[in-house]
């Protein structure tokens, strides 16, 4: 159960997603997942590009996963499972659960065949909807809708780790045969003032939220301005041009040295095919030209740290440029939207935060208290949304995190500065 949320907001989501409304978004989420798979090989779903990233058949088998041993096994009257060695193949990061199958070893799961895994996704998916129809409760309501969230995250994860993958092919094939959309030019830069003072943060309720998005609870927000446009391609190609990667003094030590150890000259995806081209950037859409005025993404909190740095000496109206902490961020994005350009739908936004509890916060109990709590250490806060992500998550609390190195998402930056 969600143990730190109220009854009422909990029946509030009960009804709100209930019934056949809820069997309809389930089987929504559901589609969306396999609906990634148009235009991908057998031989596509099965690999795997690095220890971080996870093969597109491991994804679709996870969230299944999730659905069999979270929600049927405990509610459903009849359980059994479909192949029980799944439970141990498939499980993520659940210590309470059971064994894992080594992280680093998911590519090498040739069996399972992807149509298994397709076969077995419907079976979950006729026995949610029984037990839906046939012995609906709060908790299964609430378990099902933890569900559908969940898998919204992993398609996000499905396009960003097949962009590795791909990139790590010499061919640099497209996954997606459209033209991609042409970014327009972003207005012109502004900065716009933080309402100072103390400021409620958290997600209110009672609509769906995960655990670590709350409690409400009051931070103080220090006079401060919020850039009203992300940094662009241009803008980051000038941080480039200027040697900013092989001058150390823009960088966090352990930055430098990430930044000398991998060899770091420009953002993950960056590319030119001699030393006389002009740069490309690879996408799901295969390489094309890098587009001056799109946001500057695929980029770890080290290279967003330094060009804040960076970008306080070089250029005009930028002085006291630094990244905004995440109650900086929400507390903007949620009374000064309007003034805000692309605050979701482009880019995941580096904060300066680390990622740690707030005030009062209690993880789920029982079987979902592993979701978010156990990692709060060693990352940083991400706010915003990216072009991957579900439209349904980007909301002004929702709080992702990665740990600073991390740069296969599409991450990027908008900055705060403090008052001369």
């Amino acid at each position: 159960m969600h143990s730190n949320a109220s009854t009422d907001s909990l029946a509030c989501v009960s009804a709100e997603m209930g019934g056949q409304a809820l069997i309809k978004r389930f089987l929504s989420s559901r589609r969306a997942s396999t609906d990634l798979l148009q235009g991908l090989s057998a031989e596509d779903c099965q690999s795997q590009s690095m220890d971080d990233a996870s093969p597109t058949k491991w994804h679709l088998a996870h969230v299944t996963w999730f659905y069999e041993v979270m929600v049927l096994k405990p509610l459903e009257a009849d359980f059994q499972f479909w192949c029980a060695p799944f439970a141990v193949l498939f499980n993520s990061y659940y210590n309470i659960v059971g064994d894992k199958h080594p992280r680093p070893k998911r590519g090498l799961l040739t069996r399972p065949t992807l149509q298994e895994v397709l076969a077995w996704r419907q079976n979950i998916d006729d026995r949610i909807v029984k037990l839906l129809e046939q012995s609906p409760s709060e908790r299964l309501h609430w378990m099902v809708e933890l569900g559908i969230n969940h898998e919204e995250q992993h398609q996000e994860l499905i396009q960003t780790d097949l962009q590795h993958l791909f990139f790590n092919n010499a061919l640099y094939p497209a996954c997606r045969n459209t033209t991609p959309d042409i970014a327009p030019s972003p207005p012109g830069v502004q900065w716009i003032a933080a309402d100072a003072g103390i400021q409620a943060i958290g997600h209110p309720g009672p609509s769906f939220c995960f655990d670590n998005e709350g409690p409400v609870h009051n931070q103080l927000i220090q006079p401060c301005y919020l850039r009203n446009t992300l940094v662009t391609n241009a803008e980051w190609m000038a941080f480039v041009e200027d040697g900013a990667y092989q001058q150390s003094l823009w960088w966090l030590d352990e930055g430098w040295g990430w930044v000398q150890r991998e060899k770091i000259q420009a953002p993950l995806y960056w590319l030119k095919t001699n030393a006389h081209t002009a740069f490309e950037q690879f996408s799901l859409h295969g390489l094309q030209p890098l587009n001056a005025h799109e946001a500057v993404r695929n980029i770890s909190y080290f290279e967003a740290e330094a060009y804040a740095r960076w970008a306080s000496v070089h250029l005009p109206g930028h002085e006291n440029a630094r990244l905004p902490t995440e109650f900086e961020w929400e507390s903007l994005a949620r009374n000064k939207s309007a003034l805000l350009h692309d605050l979701f739908g482009a880019v995941w936004q580096w904060t300066s935060s680390a990622y740690t509890a707030y005030p009062g916060y209690r993880p789920w109990s029982g079987l979902a208290g592993e979701y978010n709590g156990k990692f709060m250490v060693n990352q940083f806060v991400l706010r915003g949304s990216s072009a991957f992500t579900t439209h349904a998550h980007s909301r002004v609390s929702y709080r992702n995190f990665f740990p600073s190195h991390a740069r296969w998402q599409l991450t990027g930056l908008r900055l705060a500065k403090d008052p001369s």
